[in-house]
């Protein structure tokens, strides 16, 4: 693997470790795709740092598990907005 590549991999983990970010977030801020920050995270840093992906797999099941609640707030938010300047 290419030094740049591993380099990337590392920044990308610590990234989603300490902000909790989705992969999504991570893609915006390093701008790379959504799918590079995935095969980063779950293969390419598997072979790197085997104890650091655990990290970053128990930070994005986190997310998983929690995506539901975040859409229905953004929902939320976006129909109390719209309600909002309809009242006025």
């Amino acid at each position: 693997m290419k030094d740049y590549i591993e380099e990337r991999v590392l920044e990308l983990a610590r990234y989603i470790i300490e902000t909790n970010s989705t992969v999504r977030g991570a893609a915006k801020k390093f701008r790379v795709s959504k799918s590079t920050v995935h095969k980063d995270v779950t293969e390419r840093l598997l072979e790197i740092n085997p104890a650091l992906a655990h990290e970053v797999k128990t930070v994005l099941d986190s997310n998983k598990a929690e995506r539901h609640i975040r859409g229905g707030l953004a929902t939320q938010m976006k129909y109390k907005g719209t309600h909002e300047e309809a009242a006025e």
